[in-house]
């Protein structure tokens, strides 16, 4: 009779611990009972989605979150177990009404000690940091800058830590190369100290571009196709602090998750920018022609330059546009143009256009990181 007692209390005391983390978990995950309601496999997909459009995070890191999101709940209750049969030697009425206040005081923490195993910390710092921001009212960011106080705070991005800006490039680097020493301070000192190229990233092994960034002292970030599809990097370039993203004749498609997670249009400090310029979110292209002519699929390098020159066009230039998720097709930001005359073959049309990008894409970066 003691052995059976003993088991029932022993699954009547799991019973109660998987209400509480349920309870628990439905209280920060903020779902709402919605995700289950939606039973189509379609709807329940769909809701995915949308959390990992507001996370902005890829498929394999979105499973990590996740993951810890278990693990953190679990190991609180067990903490939580643990210590309350400390204090009380039976589960009364007591008990159980401290019981999900003390799950709730350690749930946080035991997230945060998982995710350092699970390479999520960053995420859930910022994650309960906005919870504690909702719940508890904590969080300067979280309030909305007043009228009066609208200018000072634009002020001060200027003044705080610097744009960390990442440089995708598959080839010799010249562009990367202007860009990372204009921001040296070799072209502008007055916004050397606001913008720091930190990462290159480059999905050729022997490319030049990553010469460069030895020389530079840069870190480099060597990529694969099918990861590069799959996830964007986008948990990499938050883990080095990455901001905003300049593709120097970098040539795969952009996918979406990463499209989805640089958004431009915000400042910082999570104020609304008007317009194109001031933002500190984003990624930009160059293109060597005069967009929407001589884009698309196929349509870089050389190539460019003899369907330029086969067309018998007087002018070509370059273009600096927003990226989205199709080839070319992003809002125009910028574009210099230069002659084309007869006796102009590709090769000498592209020293006229490398001349262009080193004169002006730099600079155009400088103007839109304000």
């Amino acid at each position: 009779m003691l052995i059976f007692k003993d088991v029932g209390e022993k699954k009547t005391d799991e019973c109660h611990k998987n209400v509480m983390l349920v309870w628990c978990g439905g209280i920060y995950f903020g779902f709402g009972g919605r995700f289950w309601k939606k039973k189509a496999p379609l709807g329940r997909m769909k809701f995915i989605q949308n959390l990992q459009e507001k996370w902005k995070v890829g498929g394999s890191q979105f499973w990590l979150i996740m993951l810890t999101f278990a693990l953190g709940g679990s190991l609180s209750g067990r903490l939580c177990s643990f210590l309350l049969n400390l204090a009380f030697l039976e589960k009364n009425w007591a008990f159980w009404l401290v019981y999900p206040l003390f799950l709730t005081i350690l749930w946080p923490f035991s997230v945060l000690f998982v995710s350092f195993f699970t390479g999520q910390f960053r995420f859930f710092k910022g994650y309960l940091g906005r919870v504690g921001a909702k719940v508890f009212g904590i969080g300067g960011s979280v309030a909305a800058p007043s009228t009066a106080s609208a200018a000072p705070a634009t002020s001060s991005v200027s003044s705080a830590a610097p744009i960390h800006i990442a440089i995708f490039a598959s080839g010799t680097g010249s562009n990367a190369r202007k860009i990372i020493e204009y921001f040296d301070g070799a072209g502008s000192k007055s916004t050397s100290s606001q913008v720091k190229v930190s990462l290159i990233v480059c999905n050729v092994p022997d490319a030049g571009v990553l010469a460069i960034a030895k020389e530079k002292g840069i870190p480099t970030l060597l990529i694969n196709k099918s990861e590069f599809a799959a996830t964007g990097y986008v948990e990499s370039l938050h883990n080095a602090d990455i901001q905003f993203i300049v593709l120097a004749g970098f040539l795969w498609k952009v996918p979406e998750v990463l499209v989805r997670a640089y958004q431009p249009g915000m400042k910082i400090d999570g104020a609304l920018v008007n317009g194109k310029e001031n933002v500190s979110k984003g990624i930009i292209n160059i293109h060597p022609a005069l967009l929407p002519k001589y884009g698309g699929k196929g349509m870089y390098g050389s190539r460019v330059h003899e369907a330029v020159i086969a067309a018998g066009e007087k002018e070509s230039g370059i273009t600096i546009h927003w990226v989205n998720e199709h080839y070319d097709e992003g809002g125009i930001i910028f574009q210099a143009t230069c002659e084309v005359v007869s006796n102009d073959t590709p090769e000498t049309l592209a020293n006229k256009i490398h001349s262009l990008e080193h004169v002006h894409f730099a600079p155009t970066i400088a103007k839109l990181l304000g």
